[in-house]
């Protein structure tokens, strides 16, 4: 969500003729995230955000778009993608791929609370059942050879210490067996600054660009690890519970899942650590762009990691 495609108001304004949202008014950029740009476009009528897909090609991104409006259309709080007057929600500029979302109410926050926690690890949940009817299916692209494959890439920028614990998680991974476990849609990437809260009420999640059909407790993995810790990196236990109570009442564990509920959080944190470390060492030009700190999720692996994981045989 930097600015690495930089827009006057005109090019939007051309852009966006062809849509039935008002006078365009003002144009934003919006300086957070990693991967693509964003912009707040205010028209007199209504404030919607225009993505710019900084990675995808215009092929890639119909199970993004349709997915929004699935779970839009099954009371998921999420962006509805936005059609123009002839029914087309994907456009180009710049050659690359545009889509214009509604904007929700609210703003993201830094300090959760039990009732918060409670509300995302619902409504995570109710996406995940929502997501049972959509038939698309899509690769996750940040799964277990990617994070082999970014390993390779990154390994050289590290120290001996971060190689040998690098080495020694990704041999945990590769013994991981997640087979049995249930799949469907997951977000992917449900952190603090991806769901937005009016006031006390949960606004919506945000950011379904790492949405994909992987292990749906992988997602609540993912979720928790960023929900649920205290600045020391530790579990809050009364977050997690209250999270984990909320999702279980929509969506109970098997047992599968809970048995292998301490690996998914391990591959989680490595995941998310691996693709800081990549965005530190290999950053992308953007005109308002910022690499999150990759030891903030070292750290976080270093609790995560099972005593197998960390083992050196």
């Amino acid at each position: 969500m930097s600015v690495f495609t930089t827009l006057t108001l005109q090019e939007v304004q051309v852009l966006l003729h062809d849509f039935s949202i008002g006078k365009i008014t003002e144009l934003k950029g919006i300086a957070a995230g990693i991967t693509n740009t964003n912009y707040f476009v205010i028209t007199d009528e209504a404030r919607y955000v225009l993505t710019i897909f900084e990675r995808n090609s215009l092929e890639e991104l119909p199970y993004f778009v349709d997915l929004m409006t699935h779970l839009a259309a099954h009371d998921i709080p999420c962006p509805a993608p936005i059609k123009d007057k002839h029914g087309v929600d994907l456009r180009l500029i710049k050659d690359k791929p545009a889509l214009l979302v509604s904007c929700l109410q609210g703003a993201d926050i830094n300090a959760p609370d039990e009732m918060q926690c409670a509300q995302v690890g619902r409504v995570l949940a109710q996406m995940h059942v929502a997501g049972e009817s959509f038939t698309q299916t899509s690769k996750n692209q940040r799964d277990a050879a990617w994070r082999s494959d970014t390993a390779v890439q990154v390994m050289e920028k590290l120290s001996s210490g971060d190689q040998s614990l690098l080495n020694q998680v990704l041999g945990f991974q590769s013994n991981l067996d997640l087979d049995a476990l249930p799949k469907g849609v997951i977000h992917g990437d449900l952190f603090r600054d991806n769901v937005l809260f009016d006031g006390p009420k949960l606004g919506g999640f945000i950011d379904f660009y790492y949405a994909c059909n992987d292990v749906l407790a992988y997602d609540v993995a993912i979720a928790v690890n960023d929900w649920c810790l205290t600045e020391a990196g530790e579990f809050d236990e009364p977050r997690l519970n209250a999270f984990m109570q909320a999702y279980t009442e929509v969506r109970p564990f098997n047992d599968d899942e809970k048995q292998a509920w301490q690996g998914l959080l391990c591959i989680a944190a490595l995941r998310f650590w691996l693709s800081r470390l990549y965005d530190f060492h290999f950053p992308a030009a953007g005109e308002l762009t910022h690499a999150k700190d990759p030891d903030y999720f070292r750290n976080i692996l270093l609790k995560r990691a099972t005593p197998s994981a960390l083992s050196n045989e």
